[in-house]
C-alpha cells in the first residue's frame, strides 16, 4: 500500500482556465488544505533561472565565516532582518535549538509611500555580487504568487476573490533563506533536528523546492508524510494566522525537517520559504462563515497580526 501524498495542483487552471476550471481548482485547493494543510503548486510561473541564482548567492553567503555573517546580525532585532546564527531559533514548545542558520528579507516601500518607515530596513552583504538584486526579485515573485493563492483561498471561503488584497498589501511578509549545515560529528546527537515540529506563524507559506529529502507533514491520522520539495513545485501551507482566522477550518499542519540518512546527512541543505503575513494592524477575527454548532468559535477574542507575531517570536526564542 503506497503512503499518502500531499496533492499537487496546476495553478494555470485558476489563472488561465474557464470558469469551470477555476471552480474546480478552488474546490481541489480547499480539499487539499482542509485535509492536509499543504498543497504542491505546479506551473506557477517562477523563473527557474531566478531560483537558481538565488541558491547560488545564498550558498556563497552562508559559506562565509560566522564572524563575517554576524556583522549583519541586528542585536535585539528578533531576527526581523539580516542574519540569525546557527542554534538560536527554538521551535515552539521545544527546548533544543534547531540545526540551522538563516537570513531575513522583508518588504520595502518607495520613499513616498504612506507606509515608508513602518517596517525595519533590509540589510545586504556587500561582498556577495547580485545578492540584493536576486533576493528582491525572488521576494517580489513569491509575493505575487502568494496573492494569487490567497485569491483562490478567498473564493473557497466564499469571501470574494479579492478579499485579502487590502489586508496584505503592506504586511510584514518575510523571505527566509535557510542553511542547514552538514550533520557531521555529534550534530543531532542530543536529539536536535534541522527543524523541530512546528506550525508556521503567518497566513500562508510558499516553499521553493530544493530537491533534498527531510520535510515531513504530520497527517490527521498521526502519520509523518514525506513532502517532495522537487524542482518546479512550490509547496504552499496554511499558517497559524489563517488557521485562527478560519476557526481551524483550514488547519496549520505541524511539519518538520528531519535529519536525513546518507548521502544527504553529510551534505548541506538549503531552503527558501516565503512567509506571507497580513498587514500589522489587521485584526484576526474569526470569520462568521467558519463558525457553526459543530465548530463553535475557538477564538472569541480578536488579536492584531503584529501582536500575534510578537507573541510567537517570544515563544521561539527570537525576542
Amino acid at each position: 500500500m503506497s503512503e499518502p501524498q500531499v496533492p499537487e495542483l496546476d495553478i494555470r487552471r485558476f489563472d488561465q482556465g474557464s470558469d469551470a476550471d477555476r471552480a474546480a481548482f478552488v474546490s481541489d485547493l480547499g480539499e487539499a488544505l482542509r485535509g492536509y494543510g499543504f498543497v504542491g503548486i505546479r506551473e506557477h510561473g517562477l523563473d527557474d533561472d531566478l531560483v537558481a541564482r538565488a541558491y547560488a548567492v545564498l550558498k556563497q553567503f552562508f559559506a562565509q565565516p560566522t564572524e563575517a555573517k554576524m556583522k549583519l546580525h541586528i542585536p535585539g532585532g528578533g531576527g526581523a532582518r539580516g542574519y540569525t546564527a546557527f542554534g538560536v531559533e527554538t521551535a515552539k514548545d521545544h527546548t533544543i535549538a534547531d540545526l540551522k542558520e538563516f537570513w531575513h528579507v522583508g518588504r520595502t516601500f518607495s520613499p513616498n509611500s504612506e507606509w515608508a518607515g513602518s517596517l525595519p530596513d533590509n540589510l545586504w552583504p556587500a561582498d556577495v555580487p547580485g545578492f540584493r538584486e536576486t533576493l528582491e526579485a525572488l521576494y517580489a515573485a513569491l509575493d505575487q504568487l502568494g496573492n494569487r493563492m490567497l485569491r483562490a483561498i478567498a473564493m473557497h471561503l466564499e469571501l470574494g476573490e479579492h478579499w485579502f488584497a487590502d489586508k496584505v498589501d503592506h504586511g510584514n511578509s518575510i523571505l527566509r533563506p535557510i542553511h542547514y549545515p552538514p550533520l557531521d560529528g555529534a550534530l543531532g546527537a542530543d536529539g536536535a533536528v534541522r527543524s523541530a515540529a512546528h506550525g508556521d506563524i503567518n497566513l500562508i507559506t510558499l516553499l521553493v523546492g530544493s530537491g533534498e529529502p527531510g520535510l515531513q507533514v504530520h497527517s490527521r491520522k498521526g502519520e509523518w508524510i514525506p513532502v517532495s520539495t522537487i524542482e518546479g513545485v512550490v509547496v504552499c501551507n496554511v499558517g497559524d494566522m489563517l488557521e485562527r482566522l478560519t476557526n481551524n477550518v483550514l488547519p496549520s499542519t505541524i511539519h518538520r525537517v528531519v535529519n536525513p540518512p546518507e548521502p544527504w546527512r553529510s551534505q548541506p541543505r538549503y531552503s527558501i520559504p516565503f512567509f506571507l503575513h497580513p498587514n500589522s494592524e489587521f485584526s484576526i477575527e474569526t470569520l462568521p462563515q467558519c463558525v457553526s454548532e459543530a465548530n463553535p468559535d475557538r477564538y472569541p477574542e480578536p488579536i492584531t497580526a503584529d501582536d500575534f507575531l510578537q507573541q510567537r517570536l517570544r515563544e521561539i526564542n527570537l525576542v
